[in-house]
């Protein structure tokens, strides 16, 4: 321990004859030294003993909820409030996306060692740029490349974009390879795979959403954000949505998100969106040009975000959003787009067919 030179103790231990005062006040500092050094240590263990009883009601729940219902228990619901240990959260996962229902056995290998994909030197570029510190990550042969090469040798037509990379890439860093692989796999079908379509309509769409949450939760930035700049709201909303926030994010605020995201789904991504608007508030009502505004908003500063996940995600859920009314909504919007995708198919075909070509002479 570094003591200063007028400390008291280094009168007493140096053999300078002190007063009683000194030696008093030395007995009393080592006694509330003592008393927070105790109280310290009660004050993990409880938290140790919090940790293992999460991890345990974890675990029964893991073992005893069927994970087709997992999205609709109220037990599931209230524990992913109080938290999710790290020792068990991509078991969480895999019961909230009801991985192991889509996995079977040997389907991995055999996909992984296909002929590689046309995206395959975009992957390995933006492996190595994205997940440069995860050396495991990094070869060609390794998890992340084989996982893409899968991936994409099955569904064919996503678009790949490094999105795909970064979802990925955070899958692998809490599970192992192939349960990693079905985890992703089920996410994509249940939420994100029309993100990654040649058509943007779904962007479209939930970015509409996001804008009218925006507006009605903060005017004033709304009216900056898409009046006054003019920004569309699918560019604030696709770095954030085909990466699911990895990058905007510091790792263990994303893990936070996800373990909310998989439950509650697509409203779960605006109340985010939100979040980050409010962190970044200031800078935008600040900010000159809609390039700056959107460097904010895809990697917001650190100092920024409230001091926690927690904290984070409590902001999240402060907004007014009604989730049930996102979704609602966004059933409609999604009817009314195919709709007018079906309308402007059949006028390009009536066009088409009435063309005259020029006759033989």
């Amino acid at each position: 321990m570094h003591l200063r030179a007028e400390s008291p103790a280094i009168s007493v231990s140096s053999g300078i004859s002190g007063t009683s005062r000194i030696t008093t006040g030395v007995s009393s500092d080592s006694a509330a030294f003592r008393s927070k050094a105790s109280s310290k240590a009660s004050d993990s263990e409880a938290s140790m003993d919090a940790h293992r009883q999460r991890e345990q009601k974890w675990m029964s729940l893991i073992t005893t909820v069927p994970p087709e219902q997992a999205r609709k228990n109220k037990k599931v619901r209230k524990l992913l409030g109080e938290g999710v240990p790290a020792s068990v959260r991509y078991l969480v996962w895999s019961l909230m996306t009801n991985a192991k229902s889509k996995g079977v056995a040997g389907v991995y290998s055999q996909l992984s060692k296909r002929v590689r994909v046309a995206a395959f030197a975009d992957m390995q570029r933006d492996v190595k740029r994205c997940f440069g510190e995860h050396p495991h990550l990094q070869s060609t042969e390794g998890p992340l490349v084989c996982l893409l090469q899968a991936y994409l040798t099955m569904v064919p037509d996503v678009q790949y974009s490094t999105g795909l990379t970064l979802i990925a890439g955070h899958t692998l860093l809490l599970a192992p390879e192939e349960d990693g692989f079905w985890i992703f796999v089920s996410m994509m079908d249940s939420a994100l795979r029309p993100y990654f379509s040649p058509n943007s309509a779904q962007m479209e769409v939930d970015a509409a959403l996001f804008s009218r949450a925006l507006d009605s939760n903060d005017a004033q930035v709304s009216k900056k954000v898409l009046v006054d700049m003019g920004i569309n709201p699918a560019h604030m909303c696709f770095p954030w949505f085909t990466t699911l926030f990895v990058g905007s994010l510091p790792g263990d605020y994303v893990n936070r998100v996800w373990d909310l995201f998989l439950y509650e789904g697509v409203p779960m991504l605006i109340r985010v969106g939100l979040a980050i608007l409010y962190c970044c508030r200031r800078a935008i009502l600040e900010a000159a040009s809609e390039d700056a505004i959107l460097y904010y908003l895809k990697r917001p500063s650190p100092t920024w975000l409230p001091p926690s996940p927690d904290a984070f995600m409590a902001l999240a859920f402060s907004f007014k959003v009604k989730d049930d009314d996102i979704r609602k909504q966004r059933i409609k919007m999604e009817r009314q787009v195919k709709k007018q995708a079906q309308v402007q198919g059949a006028r390009l075909v009536a066009n088409s067919s009435g063309i005259s070509l020029p006759r033989d002479a």
